[in-house]
């Protein structure tokens, strides 16, 4: 099926005539008529009666109608869009991310992007980690956020910020009162919300192994995301250890810091071969953004 089969099949149905339809096509009447029955073929229907006085529409013709004007819609519209990619030289710079805290860190250095270069558009995935080492190597994106532990160790990593292990709380958690805490505290605690292996850096893993030994199944609650966890500690039911990303703390939660732990290193990894002018401008101003000193 094509457009001009459907162009044609148009313009019988407003002529019903199809000397008419070859007219306001500035083609021949034998060229629309083979180009309807193509399309009869092609679906396995007649679309017209037809005899040598008149033409009519076929109960299928009539039913066929929508999806045509639809298909010459969406034929003209995709055309549209990418006459204005071309015309405007968009840049596209593929992005992965993890989770919902990570895109928050990214948000200030994506309004310096959009400011810098406006014909940038950021393609930004959020997928799990093991999918994103894929995005990378196929060239889906060009970069990816992650702590150092976390980088593929091909790639090139850039770190962008320290930040240190939290204890995240809601306000009315026993720990909501506590300046700081340590894992021996914890562990006394309640409930603690966690995911898999895959979305820990290792040394946030560790952390959080440190503080589940000893504990009963029913104070240790396995969540599947980050966006899960988080809604367990805003209801109160448990707290959590996270990595303190600059710009992604939620209001109305406690953030404690946690004695135990060292600092964890964060930012991009990337291929030194498939790093575009976009990607390098989009490392120098995450390296430029000056970020709070987090407590």
């Amino acid at each position: 099926m094509n457009t001009t089969q459907l162009e044609c099949f148009l313009a019988v149905v407003n002529h019903l005539n199809f000397s008419r339809a070859a007219e306001q096509l500035r083609i021949t009447q034998p060229a629309v008529s083979h180009q309807i029955n193509t399309l009869e073929d092609e679906l396995e229907v007649k679309l017209f009666h037809r005899t040598s006085k008149s033409v009519r529409l076929t109960e299928a013709g009539g039913t066929f109608i929508q999806y045509a004007l639809e298909i010459l819609k969406l034929s003209a519209l995709s055309q549209a869009r990418v006459k204005d990619c071309r015309e405007n030289n968009w840049l596209r710079f593929g992005i992965g991310c993890r989770n919902f805290l990570e895109l928050r860190f990214l948000e200030p250095v994506l309004a310096r992007l959009r400011e810098e270069m406006p014909q940038l558009l950021p393609v930004i995935r959020l997928v799990p980690f093991a999918s994103l080492e894929n995005l990378l190597n196929e060239g889906d994106v060009q970069t990816i956020l992650t702590f150092q532990d976390h980088a593929p160790e091909y790639a090139v990593y850039k770190e962008f910020v320290r930040c240190p292990v939290v204890c995240v709380c809601s306000r009315v958690h026993p720990l909501a009162g506590a300046a700081r805490t340590n894992v021996a505290q914890l562990r006394d605690h309640g409930k603690m919300a966690h995911c898999p292996p895959t979305v820990y850096p290792p040394a946030l893993l560790q952390a959080q192994t440190s503080i589940i030994a000893g504990r009963g199944s029913d104070e240790n609650l396995f969540c599947d995301d980050m966006e899960v966890v988080y809604s367990l500690v805003r209801s109160g039911y448990a707290f959590a250890l996270v990595p303190d990303l600059p710009g992604a703390r939620e209001d109305g939660l406690c953030y404690i810091p946690v004695d135990d732990f060292s600092m964890l290193s964060y930012g991009a990894a990337y291929l030194r071969q498939s790093l575009d002018p976009a990607g390098q401008k989009f490392l120098s101003i995450l390296k430029e953004i000056k970020r709070p000193e987090v407590l």
